[in-house]
């Protein structure tokens, strides 16, 4: 099926959409042996793709998936203590792919997963600014000031995070459902932010994250990103 030139490069895993567009208005890529230009189409499969004479590896091709991951796994793809791991959820991905980031223990929710190591170094650096939304279920007496509280630029192990974004989705009899949505991924930051706010954690799940969803995935099941899903991310960083 013919694509952008520049998609089947980022996809690949090469490098980004927008250095690909570069490449592209540099003269270094060419489709069975003419210079490409932006705009053009190409199937990745029939046409043979070179950046600077050298072919475009079919089998470097990359993997991206969502998993939703349930509580009680870890997301890692091995555990020392014996713990179910994310590994197992994805055994049968046809390749091994890696967790991108952490998502707790005792948390659940999306969960990015790729054999793109550039991208994924690239998704968790700090300066990513990638955006992550959680809904949580936490307990309290004063929801209303805790809310002011996690609104504000709080200090977590030291590092003054930024302002989240809070919205207050539903009250319950002894506290609330809260969509916390935060820029950073320090180590359990939701948990210590509520506990600053004087907040109990109940349930914490990963609902989005730079764009992607999560939607109506099953808990412990995954599925593979769409084209314009890996797009979104290789344009984020």
């Amino acid at each position: 099926m013919e694509q952008r030139l520049q998609k089947i490069i980022s996809s690949s895993g090469y490098c980004s959409r927008r250095a690909a567009e570069k490449l592209i208005c540099e003269g270094r890529v060419s489709v069975n042996g003419k210079v490409a230009s932006i705009g053009a189409l190409a199937d990745d499969v029939r046409d043979i793709i070179e950046i600077d004479n050298i072919p475009l590896p079919k089998a470097g091709r990359r993997t991206y998936i969502m998993l939703n991951k349930p509580r009680g796994y870890i997301s890692a793809m091995s555990d020392d203590r014996g713990r179910r791991t994310v590994a197992e959820l994805t055994n049968d991905v046809g390749v091994r792919v890696y967790p991108v980031g952490r998502l707790d223990y005792d948390s659940e929710g999306l969960l990015i997963m790729t054999d793109d190591g550039e991208l994924a170094h690239r998704l968790m650096h700090p300066s990513s600014g990638i955006k992550k939304t959680y809904e949580t279920r936490v307990r309290g007496e004063n929801i209303e000031k805790a809310i002011e509280i996690l609104r504000s630029p709080l200090i977590i192990d030291g590092y003054k995070i930024n302002p989240a974004e809070v919205k207050l989705l539903k009250l319950t009899d002894n506290g609330a459902l809260l969509s916390i949505t935060i820029s950073e991924g320090k180590n359990r930051q939701i948990r210590k932010m509520c506990e600053q706010a004087g907040l109990e954690v109940l349930r914490l799940k990963r609902c989005a994250e730079g764009g992607l969803k999560l939607s109506s995935l099953p808990v412990g099941k995954w599925r593979f990103l769409t084209s314009a899903e890996i797009d979104n991310l290789q344009n984020k960083t």
